[in-house]
């Protein structure tokens, strides 16, 4: 728990609010443009329907690229979903931040580390439970674990706790340094009056636009790790 943390418990469960809220609200704009973006669908595209359709094709792209195109279509959704609710949350602190009490409620989901190692966790554990699935314990374990020779095993485990904390630790250190640049500028831009306020604005603008840009990356090269994991388990070496 950061300092000034707002923990509130549920049934005898934590629950850090500053971290939860910005989850809960970056689902919601993406729930909500989403819905905005899908109604009145017709044959001949619209401005509205040609964004979402440009989104589907982008991320069908992302899973033909790692997947054969049979294989991967049932994880179109999945990868919609995640590469939708990422870039959102990246991009959340860029336009707007709120404070109260010392506790930031509205900023990027993504730049608490909690919330990228839940999302890491839960792309690795759901490649697993699609590998034992498909292939069967035991089928699954010579593929992920025994493959290409045995005595690779202990480097294979090892392997599974270093994509965790890669694919976590990626998204949120881009994310967090953004932000925290992004305040320093606005701390500076008040330090010494006009003479700090003139050169602030277009360095605020630039990183702005910067950051745009590693939000968007980091959020497909997060959607990319996740189907590459998937199909190391779900695909035969």
């Amino acid at each position: 728990m950061g300092e000034g943390a707002n923990v509130q418990t549920f049934f005898g469960i934590p629950f850090d609010i500053g971290n939860d809220v910005p989850g809960l609200i970056a689902a919601v704009i993406v729930f909500a443009l989403m819905f905005f973006l899908s109604r009145n669908l017709e044959l001949k595209p619209n401005k509205k329907q040609n964004i979402i359709e440009w989104i589907v094709d982008f991320t069908n792209g992302i899973i033909k690229g790692v997947m054969p195109e049979r294989e991967g279509q049932k994880f179109s959704l999945l990868i919609f979903t995640l590469f939708s609710f990422i870039f959102i949350s990246n991009q959340l602190g860029l336009m707007l931040q709120i404070s109260v009490n010392n506790v930031t409620y509205v900023k990027s989901p993504t730049a608490d580390v909690m919330t990228t190692m839940t999302l890491a966790f839960m792309v690795l554990v759901l490649a697993h439970f699609l590998g034992v699935k498909k292939l069967g314990f035991k089928n699954y374990f010579k593929n992920a674990y025994l493959s290409p020779v045995p005595f690779l095993l202990p480097i294979s485990i090892l392997e599974e706790f270093t994509n965790f904390l890669t694919l976590a630790l990626r998204l949120y250190g881009n994310i967090y340094s953004g932000e925290v640049l992004l305040k320093l500028i606005y701390q500076f831009s008040k330090a010494y009056g006009i003479a700090s306020f003139i050169p602030a604005v277009p360095l605020e603008l630039i990183w702005q636009g910067f950051s745009v840009f590693i939000g968007s990356i980091q959020a497909y090269v997060f959607v990319t790790l996740t189907m590459v994991y998937i199909s190391k388990k779900v695909e035969k070496e």
